[in-house]
């Protein structure tokens, strides 16, 4: 589960900068989950810990850049 909750925050961080925010935040919020289950298995928690930490930044950085989105589109729209 840790290789897959790094595969997964590699993902959300990679579609998060580029705008995919569908595709970003889901990922994010399962590799979550997923690295915080695969801490349970001592052998492979380091990437199990990997994953968690790039499925925090991307579920973060996706929420930030959705938000700045929207009051950019909101801003534009004021005009």
């Amino acid at each position: 589960m840790g290789v897959a909750s790094l595969v997964l925050g590699i993902i959300s961080i990679i579609f998060g900068l580029f705008g995919f925010h569908i595709v970003s935040l889901p990922c994010g919020i399962v590799g979550i989950i997923l690295g915080a289950v695969g801490k349970a298995d001592p052998k492979k928690a380091g990437v199990a810990q990997a994953g968690l930490v790039c499925s925090i930044i991307g579920t973060i950085l996706s929420l930030i850049l959705f938000v700045a989105c929207v009051a950019c589109f909101s801003a534009l729209s004021a005009f």
